[in-house]
């Protein structure tokens, strides 16, 4: 059964910095792409961040590039470093891991939501002065 663990969110101010960290088991981390996702109250669920760890490919959207850096031990944990971290980032950040043994490596960045295979239970983000 594959499992994923979130942890490190928490109470910021604008400008600060967390790392969220996801704990996979159950699984091989180079047979998946794994993403973070956010919700912010009354939106949808979306991606932030991705990377494929067999291929060493990450992604990340516009609005947190150059802020935000999806990392891997290469073992079985994944990392979301988030710096100058502003009040729309406020969100529960999930960690979510998508099966992608089968594609030989087509396929691409970002992933959908609903093609995502297991999810962890989230962790709060709050940036707030």
């Amino acid at each position: 059964e594959v499992q994923l663990v979130e942890s490190g969110g928490g109470s910021v101010q604008p400008g600060g910095s967390l790392r969220l960290s996801c704990v996979a088991s159950g699984l091989t981390l180079d047979d998946y792409a794994i993403g973070w996702f956010r919700q912010a109250p009354g939106k949808q669920r979306t991606g932030v961040s991705f990377i494929s760890t067999s291929e060493g490919r990450t992604y990340h959207v516009d609005s947190v590039k150059g802020r935000f850096t999806i990392s891997s031990d290469n073992a079985d944990t994944v990392y979301l470093q988030m710096n100058s971290l502003k009040p729309e980032d406020t969100a529960v950040y999930y960690c979510a891991a998508e099966s992608v043994k089968t594609y030989n490596g087509n396929y691409y960045f970002p992933r959908n939501r609903w093609s995502m295979d297991a999810w962890g239970q989230g962790t709060q983000v709050t940036v707030s002065s």
